[in-house]
């Protein structure tokens, strides 16, 4: 059974939040399915959660980048590439 105990944590750091009564009653049943802490249930769900927020993140940076450059193909590399395709027995 896992106590909550991960000694990767260098300083594990108590403190108190407010849950709404129906998702603190899910989260208590969803620690006991998994065998699994309170305390590990809710770390585990804010990993996940800014890990979520990271990708997203990286995913708008490039959106953002990428936004900027044309998705038309270069009319050479366009016209070398239909002379090739053209070639192939399909």
């Amino acid at each position: 059974m896992d106590n909550g105990y991960n000694p990767s944590y260098n300083f594990p750091m108590k403190t108190a939040v407010s849950i709404p009564n129906p998702i603190f009653k899910a989260a208590e049943r969803a620690a006991k399915r998994a065998k699994i802490s309170r305390s590990r249930l809710y770390a585990r769900a804010l990993e996940d959660f800014l890990e979520q927020k990271k990708s997203k993140g990286i995913t708008e940076a490039l959106n953002e980048v990428y936004s900027t450059e044309s998705s038309e193909l270069d009319p050479d590399l366009k016209q070398a590439a239909y002379d090739l395709l053209s070639r192939e027995k399909w």
